[in-house]
């Protein structure tokens, strides 16, 4: 073998054979008594090196055995298991220790449809009968409950006629506080039909109008003619503000309680007076930039920005409470702060009289008035496209942002999958040009584990652009279906949320005065009660949902 194999070495052996070899080695040190394994110190026999100028590179230098470790002595009172087929399969320890590793590890456990068992947070709400309202459209919800929803299956034809009456005559529905067998209840059914309707325009069925904001990459590769057609988006505009102008209607006349105006950069919502804990109409609009603030303040549209308004009183509060000793200082800042944007750009060119008293003034470049500008909203411009530049419109001011997002030529994109499209307009009632659709609805039966067996558990998934009337009525429903126990988790359009800002309290309309003037827009009674409520959520908004025995508790 060696003269066949130049440069082969009986010493040299591949690492598994080494590991292997120290494994039997250790086993047999702790077969022996402690006594006879610390006096003898096996050692192994080199084997004959015929070629004395190589070396095992594997083993120690000059290919010297090494003793073989000390015994590892188990703790006082503990067995040591020595099997003989632990001895027979050296590999065997490596097995076991792998076993172990992996089966401390919590693997998610797949369902039968292939469904991640849907985690459950945390819920520090205080249980109450009724959830706060939540002005953001969700994109998504997904119900689950241990009783079955069977009933929202397979409506027949005529189920889904009387709901589609239902919700064009503005039947009112009242259930009863539970329902014995909700697959057989029409009522229950049409009911459920009724409370998926909302409306859209423009409607083109093959591009999806919501959400607007980041929805390039969806939009893009869709047919759009109208994007280098001119004539075609002129008559695409056109059919949109008489739509816009209906639907603003309606919420004057308070036929209509809200609606919202989705473009591909911001969203605007529009509430008819009472809702929100105002007395006339207001629009919220958000994200907004410096140039879209610029251009509502050229039309004369009067607005509010709550959240630098807040923050602004923050900080006066603040010094006026730490600085008690320089209040003179104090107010002297504050006057100055107030005349600042009625004084403009003059003050800050006045300063520069300086330079015409030293001769200079021409060879040094003043800066331009919008510099000068940019540096006074330097804090607005910080905030643009965030959640804290939301602008709040009032009274009037609202038909003033009607025309002014009418003519505004931004509101449409000029390049991109959305050139030449018209912003979104969705309402929970009907109105001039508008397509009646519905949210997308289907069961799930999925199973979870719970300790060692596996529970069913039923989910009903609801796709589309949900509404607050539509989340609400939907509540409603299910707390009778599913006898007061279920729980939900929404998924929010994120840009939406902040509409849950409270806004100031100067102006709170009674609930008796709401009942009399939006009776006629369409909605249950009760959600309207919920509507006419001043939201706590701030800017964020409910992301979990759970009833039990017809209590709610949620997340935000």
């Amino acid at each position: 073998m060696c003269a066949a194999v130049p440069g082969y070495s009986p010493g040299f052996k591949k690492p598994p054979e080494m590991l292997r070899l120290k494994r039997k080695r250790l086993r047999r040190s702790e077969v022996a008594a402690p006594g006879a394994a610390a006096a003898r110190s096996p050692a192994r026999e080199p084997g004959p090196r015929p070629f004395p100028g190589r070396r095992n590179p594997f083993s120690s230098l000059d290919n010297a055995p090494r003793p073989a470790p000390a015994p590892r002595r188990p703790p006082p009172g503990a067995s040591t298991p020595h099997p003989l087929w632990q001895l027979l399969d050296p590999l065997q320890e490596t097995k076991s220790t792998l076993e172990e590793e992996y089966s401390e590890v919590d693997f998610p456990t797949l369902t039968k449809d292939h469904h991640l068992p849907v985690p459950v947070p945390d819920v520090p709400s205080s249980p109450c009968t009724e959830f706060p309202v939540d002005w953001s459209i969700k994109t998504q919800i997904l119900f689950t409950s241990s009783q079955p929803f069977t009933w929202a299956e397979h409506l027949k034809a005529q189920e889904e006629a009387q709901g589609f009456a239902q919700h064009c005559r503005a039947t009112e529905v009242n259930l009863p506080q539970s329902i014995q067998e909700p697959k057989l209840s029409t009522e229950l059914r049409c009911a459920f039909q009724q409370s998926l309707i909302y409306w859209l325009h423009p409607s083109l069925p093959w591009l999806q109008l919501f959400p607007r904001i980041g929805a390039d990459r969806k939009i893009a590769g869709k047919a759009n003619p109208w994007s280098h057609d001119e004539e075609l988006q002129q008559v695409l505009m056109s059919e949109w503000s008489v739509s816009f102008t209906s639907l603003y209607n309606l919420l004057k006349a308070k036929l209509c309680p809200y609606f919202y105006v989705c473009t591909y950069q911001f969203t605007v919502l529009f509430r008819a007076a009472g809702l929100a804990g105002n007395d006339g109409i207001t629009a919220v609009i958000s994200p907004t930039t410096r140039g879209l603030r610029e251009a509502m303040r050229n039309e004369g549209i009067e607005f509010s920005l709550p959240f630098i308004e807040e923050t602004r009183n923050r900080k006066q509060r603040s010094s006026e409470t730490n600085l008690e000793a320089e209040v003179a200082k104090n107010s002297e800042v504050g006057k100055h702060t107030e005349d600042e944007e009625e004084q403009g750009v003059s003050d800050d060119e006045e300063s520069f009289s300086w330079l015409e008293e030293m001769g200079v003034q021409d060879k040094i470049k003043k800066p331009a008035a919008i510099s000068i500008k940019l540096c006074k909203e330097k804090h607005e411009v910080q905030m643009d496209h965030k959640p804290e530049s939301l602008a709040l419109v009032r009274g009037i001011n609202a038909f003033t942002l009607l025309n002014f997002l009418i003519n505004c030529k931004s509101l449409v994109a000029s390049a991109g999958p959305q050139a030449g499209l018209p912003p979104t307009l969705l309402s929970p009632v009907a109105f001039r040009g508008a397509t009646m659709q519905t949210l997308k609805a289907r069961s799930i039966n999925v199973k979870t584990q719970v300790h060692s067996s596996y529970k069913d558990i039923f989910s009903l998934e609801i796709m589309g652009p949900v509404m607050p009337h539509s989340l609400h009525s939907l509540t409603m429903l299910l707390t009778s279906a599913q006898k007061g126990a279920f729980s939900a988790v929404l998924y929010t359009h994120e840009p939406t949320a902040v509409f849950n800002t409270s806004l100031d309290m100067e102006r709170i309309l009674h609930k008796e005065t709401l009942c009399t003037d939006l009776t006629r827009c369409g909605l249950h009674p009760k959600t309207l009660d919920q509507l006419a409520g001043i939201s706590a959520l701030g800017k964020s908004s409910i992301r979990f949902l759970e009833m039990k025995d017809y209590v709610y508790t949620w997340k935000s």
